[in-house]
């Protein structure tokens, strides 16, 4: 979907700062993750970590800000590009808040048990969604966003699956395990909802793949 009828100066602008959220996510989300399931010690990235979700936070307001003053400017025309836009920093800036469940959730040091390598793999799958998530916006490939799509709704549905397995489970604590899947899951999908942007239609952003 042709996102730039706002003036190629301020589109830039705005999704060079996107882009810095995008990357922001991906660093956090890889800190936070290998601190639960790579050994990483919370203690070490914690102070790195809150500053850099801080500046996510920063960067979307930022964002908002620009959207006003280019939605002010160049009128009606504008507003879809900036509505999606909106909604778009929204999911990048949810991707630093379930990094920071997930740093919760590590500096509680929880025993996962089996389940450390299948989440070890997951975490190596979803950064690499992020990565990928982030050049796709910025070079609008469309085919590239449908195969993204396909691959990022897999791992979605790994991880709700092996969340209804823990949550079967009896005589056993698991709790730490479940909300991990949920987690990783979450960011998957909000990385999801950036590229269906390059797929659908407005009213149909963050809906690829409802019936």
């Amino acid at each position: 979907m042709a996102l730039n009828p706002i003036g190629r100066k301020g589109w830039e602008d705005i999704n060079l700062r996107f882009s810095q959220m995008l990357e922001d996510g991906r660093h956090i989300f890889d800190a936070a993750a290998n601190a639960l399931v790579g050994g990483t010690e919370p203690d070490v990235i914690r102070d790195d970590l809150f500053r850099t979700d801080q500046r996510i936070n920063e960067t979307e307001q930022q964002i908002r800000r620009m959207i006003v003053v280019h939605g002010s400017v160049h009128g009606a025309l504008s507003f879809p590009a900036l509505l999606v836009m909106m909604s778009l920093s929204k999911d990048a800036e949810r991707i630093g808040d379930y990094a920071k469940n997930i740093f919760d959730l590590a500096a509680a040091r929880p025993d996962l048990g089996a389940d450390a390598g299948l989440l070890t793999q997951l975490k190596d799958e979803i950064s690499q969604l992020l990565v990928r998530g982030r050049n796709l916006h910025s070079t609008q490939d469309e085919e590239g966003a449908r195969r993204f799509l396909a691959e990022a709704d897999a791992v979605q549905d790994t991880c709700d699956a092996e969340l209804t397995r823990c949550l079967a489970v009896q005589g056993t604590n698991v709790s730490a395990n479940a909300l991990a899947f949920r987690y990783f899951k979450r960011v998957a999908s909000h990385m999801a909802n950036v590229v269906t942007a390059l797929v659908m239609p407005l009213d149909k952003l963050d809906f690829f793949d409802e019936p």
